[in-house]
């Protein structure tokens, strides 16, 4: 969908005078290491349905989407309008707001599972609460996740992440490997690793500290693990051993709620006991939730006579938020849904189609309104497939700065899309058309690499 906004002019001051002012306050002069580029980041002056224009006076097509939470793209005129009419308002206040009631509401409506709604300020915020209710709730200290899921920046979850292959150990048995430096043993014992997808292997290690395992945590198409949607028979297994052994099953949607009008979870005949939501919930706003069975949630009630976990946060449902998102989502309608799904899909059939025209060993997962582009022929089922050695992850930015400078399109730094609403079949063939000139480009180097690493 196209907006009207005024397309911006070039700014008087270019992204590199802008660095140097910003290495002067901002430690690296990023805020968000996703944004850093050498010799410097490039600034967005404006932006409006799925084109972003830089100070520079460039526009691009954006495939990214701040990553993947901007399911309408840029200044969508029905999401301006209501957020400016509560603007006019307040933007927050020390009282609860009939905002966040029907934002609940309409939550609870769409997805299955979600009896009860908290509101937080990001995804790694709703995590973050959805494990300490896990832990309030069950009473016992470790999670469970996969290997190399991302899940945000809570030590906790965090644990595993980009753990390089030297650190892996054993498949049986995968080491739960520190993200940041000087993260205590204590986070790491308290974090069990499995193999996503993988029933007998995860299920033999859930075993060995069932009665310490407050939940099993998934993300059920987890990026870093390399797009690939987590199957029914492995959701199920994890799904009866929670049951049996008195854990919880609880996702992390955060990315994902955009793959069906339920979220991923909607394809799965189980139902997760709690939920963890962001990015398009938000409408553009920092957001987060967690929800789940109001049993599960009820660590969290103020009116209960022991209070497990007390929770609040100062921005937590806050209206500008709780209004753009719910405009947002009731834009994000089924309909909505099935056609933007129905254009990625085609998106992947074009794009399929210029890896066989480039004749270049490539490959593409994803579901719903997202993809990843894999350099390599078959397209990875585990995290340790998904692996990028050093020379891989050199062609994959070699192909994103070529995509981005050259063809003036904007992707997410794993070589992936989130397509949002604004998105057309003009911008899929512009898409598709550029991947094919950008395969063509790193396809020497891509045919030597693949026979070093890949055969």
């Amino acid at each position: 969908m196209e907006t009207q906004a005024t397309e911006p002019k070039a700014h008087k001051r270019s992204g590199a005078d802008i660095y140097r002012e910003a290495c002067e306050v901002i430690t690296g002069g990023v805020s968000r290491n996703t944004v850093f580029r050498r010799p410097h980041p490039f600034y967005a002056a404006g932006a409006s349905g799925c084109y972003v224009t830089d100070v520079d006076g460039v526009k691009r097509l954006d495939f990214a989407n701040n990553m993947a939470s901007l399911i309408h793209g840029h200044a969508r005129p029905e999401i301006v309008e209501a957020v400016i009419a509560q603007l006019h308002r307040g933007t927050a206040y020390t009282m609860a707001t009939e905002a966040e009631v029907s934002f609940a509401r309409l939550l609870c409506d769409r997805v299955a599972s979600i009896e009860k709604v908290r509101f937080v300020n990001s995804g790694t915020e709703a995590v973050m609460t959805m494990i300490k209710a896990s832990r309030a709730y069950t009473g016992r200290p470790k999670i469970a996740k996969a290997e190399g899921a991302y899940h945000g920046t809570y030590d906790f979850a965090e644990v595993s992440q980009t753990s390089p292959p030297s650190q892996w150990g054993d498949i049986n048995r995968p080491n739960s490997v520190p993200l940041a430096h000087g993260t205590p043993q204590g986070v790491l014992d308290n974090v069990v690793i499995f193999p996503f997808n993988d029933i007998e292997k995860t299920i033999a290690i859930l075993d060995e500290q069932a009665e310490h395992i407050a939940c099993v945590m998934i993300d059920p198409v987890p990026h870093r693990v390399g797009l690939v949607p987590g199957t029914n028979a492995f959701v199920e297994a994890l799904y009866q051993w929670t049951r049996k052994n008195g854990a919880l099953l609880v996702f992390d949607e955060v990315v994902t709620l955009r793959v069906n009008y339920g979220g991923a979870q909607e394809k799965y005949a189980v139902q997760p006991d709690m939920t963890a939501l962001g990015k398009i919930i938000g409408g553009g706003f920092p957001v987060g939730a967690l929800a789940g069975r109001t049993d599960v949630m009820r660590v969290l009630d103020p009116r209960e006579q022991r209070l497990l976990f007390p929770h609040s946060g100062t921005f937590s449902a806050n209206p500008i938020t709780t209004t753009a998102g719910r405009v947002a989502m009731e834009l994000f309608d089924r309909e909505a849904v099935t056609r933007l799904n129905a254009l990625t899909e085609k998106a992947i059939s074009q794009i399929e189609e210029s890896i066989r025209v480039a004749d270049v060993p490539v490959s593409l997962t994803g579901a719903g309104s997202m993809f990843r582009v894999h350099l390599r022929a078959t397209p990875p089922q585990t995290y340790r497939d998904a692996y990028q050695p050093r020379e891989v992850v050199a062609l994959i930015n070699e192909l994103l700065d070529y995509m981005y400078i050259k063809e003036h399109i904007m992707m997410i730094n794993t070589c992936a899309c989130m397509f949002s609403t604004a998105i057309t079949q003009k911008e899929v063939d512009i898409l598709s058309e550029a991947m094919l000139n950008g395969f063509r480009f790193i396809k020497p180097q891509l045919d030597r690499i693949h026979q070093e690493i890949y055969q």
